[in-house]
């Protein structure tokens, strides 16, 4: 059986619960030291989803393939986030660099784990982060690699042929559908006719792909890595709860978004010309966004007395929720609502979610950290957040997710007013998606183990 075919059985054979056929001959020798795997994950720091995803990876590696020896190749580890990471994972190892212009690692550390690894894993991401440096490591090393829950959007963005604007998934869906067979060009589709596997975390980049023909064995939904994470910070959330009042499950969490992150402002880089559409396209339907989660805040308020946590995922939010979530509140509202004044790690966050009523969030993952730890939670989408929404509705969370430009405050408080009336039923309908998820997550750790060299 040829390396392809036998990834394909192994995944498939764990699907269906059967065993996977073995890496080795009758007899064979086992190896002599642990699988090795190049995790490339961690690409900022300003944003909790985004330090997310490692652990959440960490984590379904260390549940599934636990003999495995992991080195992280991050992009950016600040704000904390390498001390969280180095105590939650003592065994893991970090290797830092870059690549110079011949593709090659610019440290001895991170040429150290390039000749060590036997694996590369890419971490999940939108528009498939690590791309340049995966396609640079195999053609330097020819050794296997996959794919673990990215979205890949053809439609949205800034750029030649891609539509500022985005729009609802059923657009995106209908305007890929008629993209031609050939519109996926260069390192992405040399990279994917090569891969041991690609999981997306959306099945609108699936079919996608599906539609261009890329040859790699399996190409799936699996869902983003940060759905794996389990870290809490039970204590620090208990201190800040405590200082501002708020009582388990007596309060919602509330999370805004503008349509494009200003990361010139955030990185204090120069502008350039297309910073000047996206914040165009900010400053028309920031305030018309928020006002419906506004409108569900003041009813949430008015009908049931608890409180709101007006709080961030990413850095530049901290004074955007004051802004336009508690600012403009009535009085009589304005009193039931706390402003988190400042940012956070997401085991923090996941911490102070578990406690929340329900958490809902224009921002694309502090629903799916609500979700691991058992809370309701909704999705409000911009029609600029590309695809990876779709991964709501994948899961089984159609209930709960909004397209902001055809939903409206009421909508929103009728289905939370559903929550708070039965919190029970909406738990367990958290469970129930959750464990759709685990099986998931244990197919796609499945392929790992599969696709690694005998």
């Amino acid at each position: 059986m040829n390396r392809r075919n036998f990834i394909a059985a192994a995944a498939g054979a764990a699907l269906a619960g059967r065993a996977a056929p073995s890496l080795f001959a009758a007899g064979a020798a086992k190896p002599s030291r642990p699988p090795r795997i190049l995790l490339r994950s961690s690409w900022q720091s300003v944003n909790i989803g985004d330090i997310g995803h490692t652990p959440g990876a960490l984590r379904l590696l260390e549940l599934h393939f636990p003999e495995a020896e992991i080195t992280l190749w991050p992009g950016q580890l600040g704000h904390g986030s390498r001390e969280m990471l180095t105590k939650a994972f003592p065994r893991l190892k970090i290797a830092e660099g870059g690549l110079d212009a011949k593709g090659r690692p610019t440290t001895p550390a991170l040429a150290a784990a390039w000749a060590d690894a036997d694996f590369w894993l890419n971490g999940s991401g939108s528009g498939f982060p690590g791309l340049p440096q995966l396609a640079a490591w195999h053609r330097a090393t020819g050794k296997p690699f996959g794919v673990f829950g990215v979205s890949t959007d053809p439609i949205s963005g800034i750029g030649k042929d891609r539509d500022p604007e985005g729009g609802t998934l059923e657009s995106l869906r209908a305007r890929a559908a008629k993209l031609p067979p050939t519109h996926l060009q260069g390192d992405m589709r040399w990279v994917l006719d090569r891969a041991a596997f690609m999981f997306c975390r959306d099945t609108l980049s699936r079919d996608y792909l599906k539609s261009q023909g890329v040859r790699v064995p399996i190409l799936e939904f699996g869902p983003d890595a940060q759905l794996g994470m389990h870290l809490r910070d039970d204590a620090r959330a208990d201190a800040s709860l405590k200082a501002q009042g708020l009582e388990e499950r007596k309060f919602i969490c509330v999370i805004p978004r503008l349509r494009y992150t200003p990361y010139y402002r955030i990185r204090n880089t120069k502008r350039v010309a297309s910073d000047d559409v996206k914040d165009a396209i900010n400053n028309r339907t920031t305030e018309g966004d928020h006002a419906k989660l506004r409108e569900m805040i003041v009813a949430w308020v008015r009908s049931t007395g608890l409180k709101v946590l007006a709080c961030a995922e990413m850095t530049y939010q901290v004074g955007m929720a004051k802004e336009v979530l508690v600012d403009p509140l009535p009085a009589d509202v304005k009193k039931n609502v706390v402003w988190r004044d400042s940012y956070w790690l997401p085991d923090e966050a996941a911490s102070v979610y578990a406690r929340a009523a329900a958490v809902i969030s224009v921002e694309c993952h502090s629903p799916l950290i609500a979700l691991a730890n058992g809370t309701p939670t909704f999705h409000v989408r911009q029609p600029t957040d590309t695809c990876k929404g779709q991964m709501y509705r994948d899961i089984g969370m159609g209930d709960w997710f909004f397209e902001v430009d055809e939903t409206n405050g009421p909508q929103l408080w009728s289905r939370l007013s559903a929550i708070q009336a039965d919190p029970g039923k909406a738990r367990a309908q958290v469970k129930t998606i959750m464990a759709g998820v685990q099986r998931l997550q244990r197919r796609m750790v499945d392929a790992v183990r599969a696709a690694m060299p005998a």
